[in-house]
């Protein structure tokens, strides 16, 4: 059954709108404000299922015990933008592989300390709460939120125009349950924030990490809200770290 709920209106461009997703989209800042939106620990390590390839303990523990769907990004490296992403799905006691995708994220690579305009992603295990984007819900189960003012600035390259066409939040300093573009930052304006899964434009991102067009129409119709879906990403030694 899907989320959407009253979100699924669309919201008229504005100026303030454009303003407001160029400052807090793939990486950009935004005001401060209230909550925690950290993804919660599992259950005992004698309770967890069979391990997500290449994830280490340190990660793996903090899956939670609800989370039927993970997506991991492998990162190539430290200081490389390019990843792959990979959709498993929990069945019983183990992570099946569902699909994967080649991917890209910030263009100097990743960080476990990611703060705002270092051009890193953030290291981690984040819930997929909320998406959205430019185009009509193309049938998404989580919560999605049309808007316009989604859009990518129009002074950025026209190849990266589209990349906002379809967004997933990742839940990285922000407040779940609320649209993408969303601008309250719980942590405060430096450490970032507008982190998302978003249409990939060839290169590296700003601090999200970005897929094709058909990845994220999949991605969109198959994370499911009941099924607590996160995101464990970072490079692939400190995912086994």
């Amino acid at each position: 059954m899907r989320g959407g709920g009253a979100r699924h209106a669309v919201v008229t461009t504005t100026l303030l709108g454009a303003l407001l997703i160029s400052l807090g989209g793939c990486g950009g800042p935004g005001p401060a404000g209230t909550g925690n939106t950290h993804a919660k620990s599992a259950d005992k390590a004698g309770d967890e299922p069979t391990r997500i390839p290449g994830v280490g303990d340190r990660l793996q523990r903090r899956i939670p015990a609800a989370s039927r769907q993970v997506v991991a990004v492998y990162g190539d490296g430290k200081d490389s933008a390019d990843a792959t992403v990979v959709l498993y799905t929990r069945r019983g006691s183990a992570w099946d592989r569902v699909r994967g995708w080649s991917a890209h994220n910030g263009k100097r690579g990743w960080t476990t300390g990611h703060h705002e305009g270092d051009k890193r992603s953030p290291v981690g295990v984040f819930t997929l709460s909320d998406a959205g984007g430019v185009l009509p819900d193309p049938g998404a189960r989580l919560p999605y939120t049309r808007s316009a003012a989604i859009a990518a600035p129009r002074w950025w390259p026209r190849s990266y125009w589209h990349d906002f066409d379809y967004v997933i939040a990742i839940d990285y300093n922000r407040t779940e349950g609320t649209p993408p573009n969303n601008q309250a930052r719980p942590q405060g304006y430096a450490k970032g924030g507008g982190i998302w899964l978003h249409m990939d434009h060839g290169s590296g991102t700003s601090a999200c990490v970005s897929v094709s067009r058909a990845a994220m129409r999949y991605l969109l119709r198959t994370l499911d809200p009941d099924r607590h879906p996160v995101v464990v990403m970072g490079d692939r030694a400190d995912l086994r770290s």
